[in-house]
């Protein structure tokens, strides 16, 4: 199928490696020009070397932390420079797993809360707000939130706080924006195969889901790529869990 993705442009936050990484690569090779942002410049510089060579497309390697607001505002400025426009944004920047511990009430530590909730779920607000309204001038433009499945379960007070928020912000700009070309929805990964995966984790989750086998980083950057095409304007607004598939929950 053709997404109509070629000739888009396409900001990816945490895209240095992981799940970012691999969303990134699968939009560059539909086509699309993608600016790359992540806090460490030499992964980062590596990965859009990797990406460019790969793909055959222009991805651009812009250094920025979305838990501060003069830093978001530069980055999707120069983004929007070096591509010469956006038109998706995908969301992904988070500490990985979320700052802990903290399974126990005990263990909860509000600066750590609030420094998680800062980076992925303000920080996930500040490039929509620095980004909406080139994207309402142009009429069109796609919002992709990464979550995860922390939201749906609890054992991780940080994790499931900061994932809900996330299915909240994404409805928020849905039902606001949706009107004006552009739709917004959340994405909540399980646990994923990434570079650090190991043999241990990967037998351990494949063990826990209805597919029985770990999701792979490229599972995800699929879906991705399916919501910031142009064809999927019948979903807005909406999470979709892509672990693999609970086992004996429904979810209506």
């Amino acid at each position: 199928m053709d997404l109509q993705l070629s000739g888009k442009r396409a900001i990816v936050t945490g895209a240095s490696r992981g799940i970012g990484k691999a969303i990134a690569l699968a939009l560059a090779n539909e086509g699309v020009d993608v600016a790359l942002v992540a806090r460490s410049p030499d992964a980062l510089n590596a990965t859009a070397a990797e990406l460019a060579e790969s793909s055959g497309r222009r991805i651009v390697a812009v250094t920025g932390d979305t838990g501060d607001d003069r830093s978001v505002t530069a980055l999707v400025e120069r983004a929007l420079n070096e591509l010469g426009g956006i038109e998706i944004l995908v969301n992904n920047a988070a500490t990985p797993g979320g700052v802990g511990p903290a399974a126990r009430i005990a263990e909860v530590a509000s600066r750590t809360l609030l420094d998680d909730v800062n980076v992925k779920v303000a920080g996930y607000l500040r490039t929509a707000q620095a980004l909406a309204p080139h994207l309402i001038e142009s009429g069109w433009g796609r919002i992709i939130n990464i979550g995860g499945l922390a939201a749906r379960s609890s054992g991780h007070y940080v994790a499931s706080v900061r994932n809900v928020a996330v299915s909240a912000l994404t409805k928020n700009l849905a039902d606001e924006l949706g009107p004006l070309g552009i739709t917004a929805n959340a994405i909540h990964p399980g646990a994923t195969r990434t570079e650090k995966t190991t043999p241990e984790q990967e037998q351990r989750v494949a063990s826990s889901n209805s597919v029985r086998k770990l999701i792979d980083a490229s599972d995800i950057a699929w879906l991705v790529a399916v919501l910031a095409s142009p064809r999927s304007i019948a979903i807005n607004g909406e999470t979709i869990a892509a672990g693999g598939g609970v086992p004996k929950v429904i979810n209506y």
